[in-house]
Protein backbone atom coordinates (compact mmCIF):
# COMPACT_ATOMS: atom_id res chain seq x y z
CA UNK A 1 0.00 0.00 0.00
CA UNK A 2 1.43 3.41 -0.97
CA UNK A 3 2.32 5.95 1.73
CA UNK A 4 1.87 8.82 -0.72
CA UNK A 5 -0.69 11.41 0.42
CA UNK A 6 -4.05 11.49 -1.32
CA UNK A 7 -4.65 14.22 -3.89
CA UNK A 8 -7.20 16.09 -1.68
CA UNK A 9 -4.75 16.05 1.23
CA UNK A 10 -1.94 17.38 -0.96
CA UNK A 11 -4.19 20.09 -2.38
CA UNK A 12 -5.48 21.16 1.05
CA UNK A 13 -2.00 21.18 2.61
CA UNK A 14 -0.57 23.30 -0.21
CA UNK A 15 -3.49 25.73 -0.05
CA UNK A 16 -3.07 26.13 3.70
CA UNK A 17 0.67 26.66 3.30
CA UNK A 18 0.16 29.37 0.65
CA UNK A 19 -2.36 31.10 2.90
CA UNK A 20 0.04 31.08 5.86
CA UNK A 21 2.88 32.45 3.73
CA UNK A 22 0.59 35.32 2.63
CA UNK A 23 -0.18 36.09 6.27
CA UNK A 24 3.56 35.95 7.05
CA UNK A 25 4.25 38.53 4.32
CA UNK A 26 1.58 40.76 5.83
CA UNK A 27 3.26 40.44 9.23
CA UNK A 28 6.49 41.60 7.55
CA UNK A 29 4.63 44.68 6.33
CA UNK A 30 3.38 45.36 9.86
CA UNK A 31 6.91 45.10 11.24
CA UNK A 32 8.16 47.62 8.67
CA UNK A 33 5.32 50.07 9.33
CA UNK A 34 5.81 49.55 13.06
CA UNK A 35 9.41 50.67 12.61
CA UNK A 36 8.28 53.83 10.84
CA UNK A 37 5.68 54.43 13.55
CA UNK A 38 8.33 54.17 16.25
CA UNK A 39 10.93 56.31 14.48
CA UNK A 40 8.44 59.09 13.72
CA UNK A 41 7.18 59.02 17.34
CA UNK A 42 3.69 58.24 16.03
CA UNK A 43 2.77 55.44 18.43
CA UNK A 44 0.71 57.46 20.92
CA UNK A 45 -0.92 59.75 18.35
CA UNK A 46 -4.18 57.77 18.62
CA UNK A 47 -5.15 57.73 22.27
CA UNK A 48 -8.04 55.26 22.12
CA UNK A 49 -8.45 51.69 20.93
CA UNK A 50 -11.56 51.35 18.76
CA UNK A 51 -11.35 47.97 17.00
CA UNK A 52 -14.29 48.66 14.67
CA UNK A 53 -14.95 52.39 14.42
CA UNK A 54 -11.23 53.16 14.49
CA UNK A 55 -10.93 51.68 11.02
CA UNK A 56 -12.25 54.95 9.60
CA UNK A 57 -9.92 57.93 10.17
CA UNK A 58 -11.23 61.39 11.07
CA UNK A 59 -12.92 63.07 8.14
CA UNK A 60 -14.36 66.38 9.29
CA UNK A 61 -12.42 69.27 10.81
CA UNK A 62 -14.25 68.73 14.10
CA UNK A 63 -13.22 65.07 14.22
CA UNK A 64 -9.59 65.95 13.55
CA UNK A 65 -9.66 68.61 16.23
CA UNK A 66 -11.11 66.13 18.74
CA UNK A 67 -8.31 63.63 18.03
CA UNK A 68 -5.70 66.37 18.29
CA UNK A 69 -7.14 67.60 21.59
CA UNK A 70 -6.94 64.08 23.02
CA UNK A 71 -3.31 63.82 21.92
CA UNK A 72 -2.55 67.21 23.46
CA UNK A 73 -3.35 65.71 26.87
CA UNK A 74 -0.47 63.22 26.58
CA UNK A 75 2.96 63.78 28.17
CA UNK A 76 4.57 63.50 24.74
CA UNK A 77 2.71 66.53 23.46
CA UNK A 78 2.94 68.57 26.66
CA UNK A 79 6.68 68.03 27.16
CA UNK A 80 8.01 67.67 23.60
CA UNK A 81 5.76 68.35 20.64
CA UNK A 82 3.71 71.14 22.20
CA UNK A 83 6.71 73.29 23.12
CA UNK A 84 8.16 72.52 19.68
CA UNK A 85 5.08 74.08 18.10
CA UNK A 86 3.27 71.05 16.67
CA UNK A 87 0.37 72.06 14.43
CA UNK A 88 -2.70 70.08 13.45
CA UNK A 89 -1.15 69.39 10.04
CA UNK A 90 1.98 67.96 11.68
CA UNK A 91 -0.21 65.85 13.96
CA UNK A 92 -2.00 64.41 10.92
CA UNK A 93 1.35 63.03 9.70
CA UNK A 94 2.05 61.00 12.85
CA UNK A 95 -1.62 60.00 13.09
CA UNK A 96 -1.38 58.55 9.57
CA UNK A 97 1.40 56.09 10.43
CA UNK A 98 -0.25 54.84 13.61
CA UNK A 99 -3.56 54.49 11.78
CA UNK A 100 -1.92 52.49 8.95
CA UNK A 101 -0.19 50.28 11.52
CA UNK A 102 -3.48 49.50 13.25
CA UNK A 103 -5.32 49.05 9.96
CA UNK A 104 -2.73 46.50 8.81
CA UNK A 105 -3.12 44.65 12.12
CA UNK A 106 -6.90 44.47 11.64
CA UNK A 107 -6.44 43.31 8.05
CA UNK A 108 -4.05 40.54 9.09
CA UNK A 109 -6.54 39.39 11.70
CA UNK A 110 -9.26 39.21 9.06
CA UNK A 111 -7.02 37.51 6.48
CA UNK A 112 -6.11 34.88 9.07
CA UNK A 113 -9.45 34.34 10.80
CA UNK A 114 -11.81 34.26 7.80
CA UNK A 115 -9.93 31.61 5.75
CA UNK A 116 -9.31 29.61 8.93
CA UNK A 117 -13.05 29.47 9.54
CA UNK A 118 -13.67 28.50 5.92
CA UNK A 119 -11.04 25.72 5.91
CA UNK A 120 -12.42 24.48 9.24
CA UNK A 121 -16.06 24.40 8.11
CA UNK A 122 -15.12 22.67 4.84
CA UNK A 123 -13.11 20.04 6.73
CA UNK A 124 -9.92 20.89 4.84
CA UNK A 125 -7.55 21.20 7.79
CA UNK A 126 -5.31 18.10 8.05
CA UNK A 127 -5.37 16.08 11.23
CA UNK A 128 -3.29 17.56 14.04
CA UNK A 129 -3.13 21.11 12.67
CA UNK A 130 -6.25 22.63 14.24
CA UNK A 131 -4.66 23.26 17.67
CA UNK A 132 -1.62 24.88 16.08
CA UNK A 133 -3.71 27.16 13.87
CA UNK A 134 -5.85 28.15 16.86
CA UNK A 135 -2.66 28.94 18.78
CA UNK A 136 -1.51 31.20 15.94
CA UNK A 137 -4.90 32.93 15.98
CA UNK A 138 -4.57 33.44 19.74
CA UNK A 139 -1.09 34.89 19.26
CA UNK A 140 -2.50 37.37 16.77
CA UNK A 141 -5.17 38.43 19.22
CA UNK A 142 -2.58 38.72 21.98
CA UNK A 143 -0.48 40.90 19.71
CA UNK A 144 -3.30 43.42 19.44
CA UNK A 145 -3.75 43.45 23.22
CA UNK A 146 0.00 43.85 23.83
CA UNK A 147 0.11 46.66 21.26
CA UNK A 148 -2.56 48.64 23.10
CA UNK A 149 -0.89 47.84 26.46
CA UNK A 150 2.31 49.30 25.00
CA UNK A 151 0.62 52.45 23.68
CA UNK A 152 -1.07 53.11 27.04
CA UNK A 153 2.33 53.42 28.71
CA UNK A 154 3.11 56.38 26.46
CA UNK A 155 -0.27 58.03 26.88
CA UNK A 156 -0.20 58.18 30.67
CA UNK A 157 3.26 57.57 32.09
CA UNK A 158 5.95 58.96 29.81
CA UNK A 159 6.79 60.85 26.63
CA UNK A 160 7.49 57.50 24.97
CA UNK A 161 6.18 53.97 25.37
CA UNK A 162 7.82 51.54 27.78
CA UNK A 163 10.82 49.85 26.18
CA UNK A 164 9.83 46.59 27.90
CA UNK A 165 6.34 46.75 26.43
CA UNK A 166 7.74 47.63 23.02
CA UNK A 167 10.03 44.58 23.25
CA UNK A 168 7.06 42.39 24.16
CA UNK A 169 5.05 43.78 21.23
CA UNK A 170 7.84 43.14 18.72
CA UNK A 171 8.75 39.69 20.02
CA UNK A 172 5.14 38.46 19.97
CA UNK A 173 4.93 39.59 16.33
CA UNK A 174 8.18 37.83 15.42
CA UNK A 175 7.24 34.69 17.36
CA UNK A 176 3.97 34.63 15.42
CA UNK A 177 5.91 35.11 12.19
CA UNK A 178 8.16 32.16 13.03
CA UNK A 179 5.16 30.01 13.88
CA UNK A 180 3.48 30.86 10.59
CA UNK A 181 6.58 29.91 8.59
CA UNK A 182 7.24 26.67 10.50
CA UNK A 183 3.62 25.55 10.16
CA UNK A 184 3.55 26.39 6.44
CA UNK A 185 6.75 24.39 5.91
CA UNK A 186 5.27 21.44 7.80
CA UNK A 187 2.21 21.58 5.56
CA UNK A 188 4.39 21.57 2.44
CA UNK A 189 6.21 18.53 3.84
CA UNK A 190 2.84 16.88 4.48
CA UNK A 191 1.88 17.45 0.85
CA UNK A 192 5.01 15.50 -0.12
CA UNK A 193 4.16 12.62 2.20
CA UNK A 194 6.81 13.59 4.78
CA UNK A 195 6.45 13.87 8.52
CA UNK A 196 6.66 17.11 10.44
CA UNK A 197 10.13 18.43 11.20
CA UNK A 198 11.29 18.46 14.78
CA UNK A 199 13.19 21.27 16.45
CA UNK A 200 16.74 20.03 16.96
CA UNK A 201 19.13 21.25 19.64
CA UNK A 202 21.08 23.24 17.00
CA UNK A 203 17.91 24.82 15.64
CA UNK A 204 16.64 25.65 19.13
CA UNK A 205 19.98 27.19 20.15
CA UNK A 206 20.10 29.32 17.00
CA UNK A 207 16.55 30.55 17.52
CA UNK A 208 17.19 31.26 21.22
CA UNK A 209 20.36 33.25 20.42
CA UNK A 210 18.46 35.24 17.81
CA UNK A 211 15.57 35.92 20.21
CA UNK A 212 17.97 37.40 22.76
CA UNK A 213 19.46 39.62 20.05
CA UNK A 214 16.02 40.75 18.92
CA UNK A 215 15.02 41.45 22.52
CA UNK A 216 18.03 43.70 23.02
CA UNK A 217 17.38 45.33 19.65
CA UNK A 218 13.86 46.16 20.81
CA UNK A 219 15.24 47.62 24.06
CA UNK A 220 17.67 49.75 22.03
CA UNK A 221 14.77 50.99 19.90
CA UNK A 222 12.51 51.63 22.88
CA UNK A 223 15.14 53.64 24.76
CA UNK A 224 16.30 55.49 21.61
CA UNK A 225 19.74 54.08 22.42
CA UNK A 226 20.85 53.83 18.80
CA UNK A 227 22.60 57.19 19.05
CA UNK A 228 24.33 56.43 22.35
CA UNK A 229 27.45 55.39 20.45
CA UNK A 230 27.79 58.75 18.73
CA UNK A 231 27.24 59.18 15.00
CA UNK A 232 28.99 60.08 11.79
CA UNK A 233 29.41 58.36 8.46
CA UNK A 234 32.27 55.84 8.59
CA UNK A 235 33.32 57.16 12.00
CA UNK A 236 35.32 54.65 14.04
CA UNK A 237 34.09 56.47 17.14
CA UNK A 238 30.53 55.32 16.42
CA UNK A 239 31.40 51.79 15.26
CA UNK A 240 33.21 49.58 16.17
CA UNK A 241 33.92 51.95 19.06
CA UNK A 242 31.32 53.68 21.21
CA UNK A 243 32.09 57.36 21.71
CA UNK A 244 35.73 56.64 20.97
CA UNK A 245 36.23 53.59 23.19
CA UNK A 246 35.37 49.89 23.08
CA UNK A 247 33.35 49.94 26.31
CA UNK A 248 31.07 52.96 26.60
CA UNK A 249 31.52 55.56 29.28
CA UNK A 250 28.50 56.47 31.36
CA UNK A 251 27.09 53.01 32.19
CA UNK A 252 25.15 53.42 35.44
CA UNK A 253 25.55 50.48 37.82
CA UNK A 254 24.30 52.38 40.88
CA UNK A 255 20.76 51.01 40.56
CA UNK A 256 21.91 47.42 40.34
CA UNK A 257 22.99 44.98 37.65
CA UNK A 258 19.45 44.17 36.51
CA UNK A 259 18.69 47.82 35.85
CA UNK A 260 21.97 48.32 34.00
CA UNK A 261 21.52 45.21 31.85
CA UNK A 262 17.96 46.07 30.89
CA UNK A 263 17.54 49.83 31.20
CA UNK A 264 20.90 51.54 30.76
CA UNK A 265 21.03 52.76 27.13
CA UNK A 266 24.81 52.54 26.85
CA UNK A 267 25.09 48.98 28.17
CA UNK A 268 22.01 47.76 26.29
CA UNK A 269 23.44 49.11 23.04
CA UNK A 270 26.85 47.57 23.84
CA UNK A 271 25.28 44.14 24.44
CA UNK A 272 23.15 44.36 21.29
CA UNK A 273 26.08 45.19 19.01
CA UNK A 274 28.44 42.51 20.35
CA UNK A 275 25.95 39.69 20.98
CA UNK A 276 25.24 40.04 17.26
CA UNK A 277 28.56 38.35 16.53
CA UNK A 278 27.67 35.40 18.75
CA UNK A 279 24.46 35.09 16.74
CA UNK A 280 26.44 35.28 13.49
CA UNK A 281 28.73 32.44 14.65
CA UNK A 282 25.76 30.26 15.59
CA UNK A 283 24.00 30.99 12.29
CA UNK A 284 27.14 30.11 10.34
CA UNK A 285 27.13 26.70 12.05
CA UNK A 286 23.43 26.30 11.26
CA UNK A 287 23.94 27.33 7.63
CA UNK A 288 26.78 24.79 7.27
CA UNK A 289 24.52 22.06 8.62
CA UNK A 290 21.81 23.08 6.17
CA UNK A 291 23.97 23.37 3.05
CA UNK A 292 24.23 19.63 2.17
CA UNK A 293 20.46 19.30 2.47
CA UNK A 294 19.15 22.54 1.00
CA UNK A 295 21.75 24.86 -0.50
CA UNK A 296 19.18 27.57 -1.22
CA UNK A 297 18.22 27.85 2.45
CA UNK A 298 21.90 28.07 3.42
CA UNK A 299 22.58 30.84 0.88
CA UNK A 300 19.51 32.79 2.01
CA UNK A 301 20.51 32.54 5.68
CA UNK A 302 24.07 33.73 4.96
CA UNK A 303 22.77 36.59 2.81
CA UNK A 304 20.18 37.79 5.30
CA UNK A 305 22.38 37.82 8.40
CA UNK A 306 25.19 39.47 6.43
CA UNK A 307 22.81 42.19 5.25
CA UNK A 308 21.46 42.62 8.77
CA UNK A 309 24.93 43.18 10.24
CA UNK A 310 25.73 45.81 7.60
CA UNK A 311 22.42 47.57 8.18
CA UNK A 312 23.04 47.61 11.93
CA UNK A 313 26.39 49.33 11.41
CA UNK A 314 24.92 51.78 8.90
CA UNK A 315 22.09 52.59 11.31
CA UNK A 316 24.63 53.68 13.93
CA UNK A 317 26.86 55.52 11.47
CA UNK A 318 23.90 57.43 10.04
CA UNK A 319 22.62 58.59 13.41
CA UNK A 320 19.58 56.31 13.05
CA UNK A 321 18.42 57.58 9.67
CA UNK A 322 14.79 56.55 9.29
CA UNK A 323 14.93 54.45 6.11
CA UNK A 324 18.08 52.61 7.19
CA UNK A 325 16.67 51.86 10.65
CA UNK A 326 13.40 50.62 9.15
CA UNK A 327 15.31 48.34 6.77
CA UNK A 328 17.28 47.05 9.78
CA UNK A 329 14.02 46.13 11.53
CA UNK A 330 12.53 44.61 8.37
CA UNK A 331 15.60 42.48 7.63
CA UNK A 332 15.54 41.39 11.28
CA UNK A 333 12.10 39.92 10.61
CA UNK A 334 13.40 38.31 7.41
CA UNK A 335 16.21 36.81 9.48
CA UNK A 336 13.62 35.19 11.73
CA UNK A 337 12.04 33.60 8.66
CA UNK A 338 15.40 32.45 7.26
CA UNK A 339 16.50 31.00 10.61
CA UNK A 340 13.21 29.15 11.08
CA UNK A 341 13.49 27.81 7.53
CA UNK A 342 17.01 26.52 8.17
CA UNK A 343 16.05 25.04 11.54
CA UNK A 344 13.15 23.31 9.80
CA UNK A 345 15.49 21.90 7.13
CA UNK A 346 17.79 20.47 9.82
CA UNK A 347 14.76 19.12 11.66
CA UNK A 348 13.62 17.52 8.44
CA UNK A 349 16.91 15.70 8.11
CA UNK A 350 16.49 14.37 11.64
CA UNK A 351 12.93 13.41 10.75
CA UNK A 352 14.18 11.39 7.81
CA UNK A 353 16.81 9.69 9.96
CA UNK A 354 19.74 11.02 7.91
Amino acid sequence: MSDAPSQPLKTNAKALARWLFIVALMVLAIVAVGGITRLTESGVSITEWKPVTGTIPPITAAQWQAEFDAYRATPQYQLINGPAGMTLETYKFIFFWEWVHRLLARTVGLVFAAPLAWFWIKGRIPQGYKPRLLALLALGAAQGAVGWWMVKSGIVNDVKVSHFRLAAHLLVALFTLGGLVWTALDLLALAKGERRARLTSLGAFAIAALILQLFYGALVAGMRAGTSAGAGWFSMDAWPLMQGSFYPAGVDWTQGAAHALLSDPFLVHFIHRWWAWVVVAVLVVLARAVRPINRKASVVLHSVFGTQVLLGILTVWSGVTLWIAVLHQLVGALLVMATVWSAHVVGGRERAGL
